[in-house]
């Protein structure tokens, strides 16, 4: 059972004892977006056990804009591409907004692998805040 990590299924299993292992893509999809969102929002150095886990203070970025644009996206694709297993293929891409400067909206496209052997895009909008939080659309 691929869709939920270790613990989401542990809480699930004591929700809903009767559930049966089977491989639910909106379940697998939401447990995708709720680690990605906490990976995204946490910054590198804050984690003892990985000083890498996270992305880079992002606010430093927001300083140096548009120069720094292509540094996030490479923070954002490195950090789902070494903390996100379920995903491959990877690419985020910088998705300006003419009408709102007060953000930036980066776009997550990647591969996700199914029990079957399938496997399917999604796609994921990312907004990050002048605060530099990160909000994730799916």
């Amino acid at each position: 059972m691929r869709e939920e990590r270790l613990l989401e299924r542990i809480r699930s299993w004591k929700k809903e004892p009767n559930r049966r292992s089977r491989g639910e893509q909106a379940r697998m999809i939401e447990s995708i977006v709720a680690h990605l969102q906490r990976i995204l929002n946490t910054r590198q150095g804050d984690v003892p056990i990985a000083d890498d886990y996270g992305v880079p203070e992002l606010t430093h970025f927001l300083y140096a804009y548009p120069d720094s644009v292509r540094e996030i996206e490479s923070s954002i694709q490195q950090a789902i591409e070494k903390y996100e297993p379920r995903l491959s293929g990877i690419k985020v891409e910088f998705s300006p907004q003419e009408d709102d400067v007060s953000c930036l909206r980066f776009r997550i496209d990647a591969r996700l692998a199914t029990e079957s052997g399938n496997s399917i895009m999604i796609g994921i909008g990312t907004i990050v805040d002048t605060d530099g939080k990160v909000h994730l659309k799916y």
